[in-house]
């Protein structure tokens, strides 16, 4: 089958199948995993970041190639998850970009969005590094680009594009030496090549499908009993809009993404608002959601519209909530504290330790852009400080972050637990100013060494270490420090090579595949080989790490 032009119904097919090629094969990009453990998810994160793009794009049977590069793009920016899902968002939107004001495209405008995304991708890492899903797209993209002549086609191109694709995954060990070390490829890049090979089945004619599930978050039926003929409405409306910009309309009420913001602070709270080229998202909580509208309306016309009676949303949830759940009351604050954890022993740590919101995630489970936006508003600060605590979910917040536009939101570089934990047992928000706030959560990072143990999933040889699958490995950072058939064995020498003598608080936090009776036998152990350290055994149930340990 031939396609001379790509439009929008075209397009939307071959991402869709992009993305359903993927779904088959999560479980081989997962696996292609440089540690030995049980954490891959970059197939995962993927998948759901580009999920996220192809329902945004099927609410409607728009043919228009811009508009639906658009809505995917936007999607995708939403539903980023992971490194490798914030990168490969940021490609479909310089793509996205690339064909605007296209209603079709030739294949030489193709290959000029494709080229122009490879900057847009490049944008989302701050240190970029050859052998990666960048470095394989941007090779790919050119290579094709100049094949192309007079006589190129769609098939031909993304025939070329396909090929250096494969031919730059299989040379990505050699770019980078801990992908060689571990016998692997690029997880990320390999994630990119099953997309577009699905594309390519879709522009021959043959859609790849998939049993996808439904998306879990998908809301459960409204009981409009809970809101009657006698209720009062006392929490207003949340309201929400995708707004496209119209020319003509911004000619006479020129168009101000902190103008917006102010008014709608001015009318409601719990605002989120940005814009994406000419789209704009708008989340408020409102008494006059008509208000909204019509002041929206002046800059342009909707393309969705969702306003939710807040009554509703609170009588069912009071509904399922324990008898003796307290109501959960927002008061103002300086800073607002947003963290990430995995495990309800974590979680509850974190909320002890004075977190506001704590979203779960982390390792094999990495929330989305969306997640972070969604917490970022049910706080009322001035402020918002974030913690991820993982370094794979470090870009998407700050993509979020770039996101949200009602107050300052500043992204800390905890990369592990033990550096959030760090944060926020020694943060201090009575000092003066937010600069001096940072600084010395930037101190507590330095100054925090986090350990893990985690049985290995394969067999490996890793900084001068054999590991043999079935058995328990320490690491810290992206060394692999020990290997033993014994759990607390590996936790107690990983401690010694962290130097554990040199700190005067080690907390163990149990995950939970270990036991209590052997947590309790590693303490005791830890405590008579460091007597000089205060010991703290903590019950954090996290999933993948059988111990975290963390040294002050």
């Amino acid at each position: 089958m031939q396609n001379d032009r790509i439009d929008g119904e075209l397009y939307r097919s071959m991402v869709r199948s992009g993305a359903a090629n993927l779904y088959r094969n999560v479980a081989v990009v997962n696996e292609l995993n440089v540690f030995p453990v049980p954490d891959g998810d970059t197939g995962d994160n993927m998948f759901l970041t580009i999920r996220a793009g192809t329902e945004a794009a099927e609410a409607d049977q728009e043919m228009n190639l811009s508009v639906v590069a658009e809505k995917i793009a936007t999607g995708m920016l939403l539903g980023a998850r992971g490194n490798s899902g914030v990168i490969l968002s940021r490609i479909f939107s310089g793509i996205s970009k690339g064909l605007n004001g296209s209603e079709s495209a030739s294949v030489r405008v193709i290959g000029k969005a494709f080229e122009d995304s490879i900057e847009e991708a490049y944008s989302a890492v701050s240190k970029p590094v050859d052998g990666t899903i960048l470095s394989v797209y941007r090779d790919s993209v050119r290579y094709a680009n100049a094949q192309l002549s007079d006589e190129s086609t769609m098939d031909s191109y993304f025939k070329d594009f396909i090929r250096e694709l494969h031919a730059s995954l299989d040379r990505t060990p050699e770019l980078l030496d801990v992908l060689k070390e571990a016998g692997v490829v690029d997880s990320g890049a390999a994630g990119l090549v099953y997309i577009a090979e699905g594309m390519k089945k879709a522009l021959d004619g043959e859609e790849v499908t998939a049993a996808i599930a439904k998306n879990e978050n998908a809301a459960a039926p409204t009981d409009f009993s809970a809101f009657t003929e006698d209720s009062e409405l006392t929490y207003g409306y949340c309201t929400e809009l995708l707004l496209r910009l119209q020319t003509k309309k911004c000619e006479e009420h020129p168009f101000s993404l902190n103008a917006l913001t102010d008014y709608l602070n001015s009318v409601g709270n719990s605002v989120v608002a940005f814009n994406e080229g000419t789209i704009v998202k708008v989340h408020v909580h409102t008494m006059k959601p008509g208000d909204v509208m019509s002041h929206c309306q002046q800059y342009g016309e909707f393309l969705k519209l969702k306003i939710e009676n807040m009554n509703l949303q609170h009588n069912e949830t009071i509904g399922h909530e324990d008898e003796d759940a307290q109501p959960k009351v927002k008061f103002h604050k300086k800073y607002g504290i947003v963290t990430v954890a995995n495990g309800e022993g974590l979680k509850k740590l974190f909320k002890e330790l004075g977190a506001d919101e704590v979203i779960e995630g982390g390792q094999s489970m990495n929330p989305s852009a969306e997640d972070f936006l969604r917490a970022f508003k049910n706080l009322n600060a001035d402020h918002i400080l974030v913690l991820p605590n993982n370094s794979n979910v470090v870009a998407t917040a700050k993509q979020a972050q770039g996101l949200f536009k009602a107050v300052p939101v500043y992204v800390l570089n905890t990369r592990t637990i033990g550096e959030g934990y760090g944060v926020l047992s020694s943060m201090n928000t009575a000092l003066p100013t937010v600069e001096e706030v940072l600084a010395e959560a930037e101190e507590a990072i330095d100054s925090t060494v986090t350990g893990f143990v985690s049985k290995a999933t394969r067999n490996s040889f890793m900084n001068g270490v054999e590991v043999r699958e079935g058995d328990y490995i320490g690491f810290t950072n992206d060394d692999i420090r020990v290997d033993d058939k014994d759990r607390e064995s590996a936790a107690a020498m990983l401690l010694e090579k962290l130097d554990a003598s040199d700190y005067d608080i080690i907390l163990l936090i149990r995950g939970a595949e270990a036991s209590e009776a052997e947590a309790d036998a590693l303490k005791t152990r830890v405590e008579n080989e460091y007597p000089d350290a205060e010991v703290f055994l903590i019950e954090g149930l996290q999933p993948v790490y059988d111990y975290i340990m963390i040294l002050e």
